[in-house]
């Protein structure tokens, strides 16, 4: 990335005085970063580089996106405020046209208070659509790294293509965020998050074989102080960094932003009284915020967060970002795995009532060429027993049979051309169709499934076969399966998606190198996925005993401590 002096950035900025320029806009109170004129905040400099978690970009459109900073010299401070004074401050931004920052296209000024984590969200519009921008922060003499975005297709064209990264599950403990810096390395035009990106465990308290690798700085996150500490520190790693400068990123959570396995109002040990629950919940709802590069609109209100969302990119594609743990009904049969007859009950659901009316319409007025479902949890039926008995996660969509169910009619009542769903949270590689009826081979495939493993959650894990996998054994829907750690990065056209399931060695030490492990193609209009390429098992590579025995992968998933 481009680095920038003071001087430089104070000459672009007079540069920029010709230019038609648009100041950050007013966040809909109370919003962390209302746009204000230079002189009515007064300059107080500080000592230390207030950058130390980086830029990110987000929730781009044709016109624009959020640009995101975080003021914290000392990220890692108990309190939570990463060493900022408990005073507002004027923070400087530019936006250029070159990756060098000579041609600035749009500059201004905006507050970070201390009420709202010292946060910085800029929502850009009027930009040219289709191409890279790069954008900085400037506070006093401190100059933050650049970052770069990138804003979507006019709504009337399928632009040049999409290379789309997606990622989930970062435990800090279990290894080092390589992957983070592999995949900053592919220079993709988008990533997904989908959610783990940071995990709420005191030190040592979720452990791998032979010990975590790193560990967390303070208790178990309960406070907003608690929150926003965790989330600085795992900003300061490099690798993360260089992720979030790289691309515009689309962020939904999943379950340990908050508490592991949380469902709506209830945490994951109901029997265990916790009556600052509600409490727990509006304070990591308010650090999530102030921490991802997420628009106005999700800006949280108390206990509640907007946070399902849909992105455009162009006639290409529609993103439906969904919110599976805000609104769901709680885990059936205490949240096991298990034949549960709470599973298929119809008034249960993973996304509540309001969630699946907006999706349901979004797949009923969507002329794009590609839907896709950015969402948490295993969607596809992934049955444990091969015997008559169903044994299924209760935390993933086999929890919620009827929702799953809706959902999939909607797009084929809606005739959704190409759906492709998108899925985190199960630490592994998975390619899979999906059915209407899982139960029944025969029936016909109605869309596709891609899962991306954890950056580093489950530790270095172990390159598979998936021909001895018994989940795909029992479930011949599921496609493909591998153990490492790891990211998927697609290619997006008219014709087809590719997906290139990439995997690294290793992440309990730092600076693998990433590769291919299998390649899987959707073809428009052809539902399902088809591998055209799969590097063979490496002999040589450590292995993990028992690792592909199933109930060993079934506990792993549990996350439980």
């Amino acid at each position: 990335m481009s680095r920038l002096t003071r001087r430089s950035f104070l000459v672009t900025g007079i540069a920029a005085g010709a230019v038609a320029g648009v100041p950050a806009m007013a966040n809909a109170d109370p919003g962390p970063a209302a746009s204000e004129s230079a002189a009515s905040l007064a300059s107080r400099g500080l000592s230390a580089n207030p950058f130390t978690l980086g830029v990110a970009s987000g929730d781009p459109d044709a016109g624009g996106f959020v640009i995101w900073t975080r003021l914290a010299p000392q990220p890692l401070a108990e309190d939570g405020l990463g060493g900022m004074p408990g005073r507002r401050f004027s923070v400087d931004w530019q936006v250029y046209s070159d990756e060098a920052g000579r041609r600035v296209v749009r500059r201004g000024v905006a507050a970070a208070t201390p009420e709202w984590g010292h946060s910085v969200h800029v929502e850009l519009d009027g930009l040219s659509s289709d191409r890279d921008y790069w954008y900085r922060f400037k506070v006093g003499h401190h100059v933050s790294p650049m970052g770069r975005a990138r804003t979507a297709p006019h709504a009337s064209s399928y632009g040049s293509g999409l290379a789309m990264a997606f990622v989930s599950c970062a435990q800090y403990e279990h290894g080092y965020f390589t992957a983070y810096g592999r995949l900053a390395e592919e220079q993709p035009d988008l990533i997904l998050h989908l959610g783990d990106y940071q995990y709420e465990y005191r030190r040592d308290t979720y452990t791998i074989p032979g010990g975590n690798i790193r560990h967390h700085e303070g208790p178990e996150t309960e406070s907003l102080a608690n929150y926003r500490q965790r989330h600085a520190q795992y900003k300061t790693d490099p690798d993360l960094q260089a992720a979030h400068a790289a691309a515009p990123w689309l962020v939904v959570w999943d379950d340990h932003e908050l508490d592991n396995n949380w469902a709506d109002e209830v945490p994951e040990k109901p029997e265990v009284p916790q009556p600052d629950f509600l409490t727990r919940r509006e304070a990591a709802f308010r650090a999530y915020y102030e921490n991802m590069p997420l628009r106005r609109g999700s800006i949280p209100r108390g206990i509640d967060m907007q946070l399902y969302r849909r992105i455009q990119w162009g006639q290409l594609a529609n993103f439906h970002m969904l919110d599976t743990r805000q609104y769901r009904s709680d885990q059936g049969c205490g949240d096991g795995y298990d034949d549960c007859p709470e599973a298929v009950d119809p008034a249960r659901s993973i996304t509540g009532a309001a969630q699946e009316r907006w999706l349901l319409d979004g797949f009923r007025r969507s002329r794009a060429r590609w839907d896709i479902l950015g969402q948490q949890v295993f969607f596809a039926q992934r049955d444990n027993n091969a015997g008559p008995a169903k044994i299924t996660s209760q935390d993933a969509w086999d929890g919620y049979v009827a929702s799953r169910q809706r959902i999939t009619q909607g797009w084929v009542d809606a005739k959704v051309r190409n759906p492709v769903v998108l899925t985190g949270d199960v630490h592994a590689h998975w390619a899979s169709d999906l059915k209407l009826d899982y139960d029944d081979p025969t029936t016909r495939t109605v869309g596709s499934e891609l899962v991306a493993s954890s950056i580093t959650t489950g530790g270095d894990g172990a390159d598979s076969d998936p021909k001895t996998q018994p989940f795909l054994t029992i479930n011949p829907h599921l496609k493909f399966y591998n153990n490492q750690r790891g990211y998927v990065i697609t290619r997006i056209g008219r014709d087809q998606l590719t997906a290139d399931f990439k995997v690294l060695p290793q992440v309990t030490q730092a600076g693998a190198e990433a590769y291919t492990k299998a390649t899987f193609v959707i073809e428009d209009r052809v539902p399902g996925v088809q591998q055209t390429y799969l590097r063979p098992l490496d002999p040589s590579a450590a292995r993990t005993p028992g690792v592909d025995r199933i109930q060993e992968v079934v506990d792993l998933e549990t996350k439980r401590p």
